[in-house]
């Protein structure tokens, strides 16, 4: 039976990207769903030949609700979702951070000039808030001495491009996301046999 996604986006692509290229292959529907009505994400979308459609926040409620959604992914989403809306289905977001260190907008930045040696990831449950609810997943990426912003930048979002399309499958197939998931097992050890 084909399940159902919608991806709720502001207009970040990229991580949108990343989930419609895992997806592109398997029974899982993808609907985009943008607050911003030219977003590039929207364009994307379109491209892709993915569903896809301008939502206010004042028109999400009606449509998630006339609409079945076995999970709906916010991807850099910059609207704060009220509960009654969180109450329509099972939510996970992804954050620049390893929560609850870097919550809020900036966090890459915020992380990179704090002067801390360990930031990274974290994908979570939406429950009260956009940055509360239980913790799928976190990855870490070391901040070196001589690490630039933009390296920094650019392994977080790699890493988000990575590790968010597999565990949005493993939500939707109920399976428990597993750090071996990232690697296809154990590369090969004899005692996996």
């Amino acid at each position: 039976m084909k399940k159902h996604l919608a991806v709720l986006v502001s207009d970040y692509s990229d991580n949108f990207k990343a989930i419609a290229d895992y997806f592109n292959d398997k029974e899982i529907e993808i609907t985009c769903l943008s607050n911003k009505l030219d977003s590039e994400v929207l364009k994307l979308a379109e491209e892709l030949n993915i569903n896809c459609r301008y939502l206010s926040l004042e028109e999400t409620a009606g449509y998630l609700g006339a609409n079945s959604f076995d999970l709906i992914a916010l991807s850099y989403y910059d609207d704060c979702l009220p509960e009654d809306i969180i109450d329509l289905g099972r939510f996970v977001n992804i954050h620049p951070s390893l929560l609850p260190s870097f919550n809020g907008r900036d966090a890459i930045q915020r992380a990179y000039i704090s002067g801390v040696k360990v930031s990274g990831i974290t994908i979570h449950y939406v429950e009260n808030g956009p940055e509360h609810g239980k913790i799928i997943a976190q990855y870490p990426v070391l901040i070196g001495n001589s690490t630039h912003f933009d390296e920094f930048e650019k392994e977080i979002h790699n890493l988000e491009n990575l590790l968010y399309p597999i565990v949005i499958d493993k939500i939707i197939k109920d399976e428990v996301f597993d750090f071996s998931d990232l690697i296809g097992g154990c590369g090969g050890c004899r005692s996996c046999h």
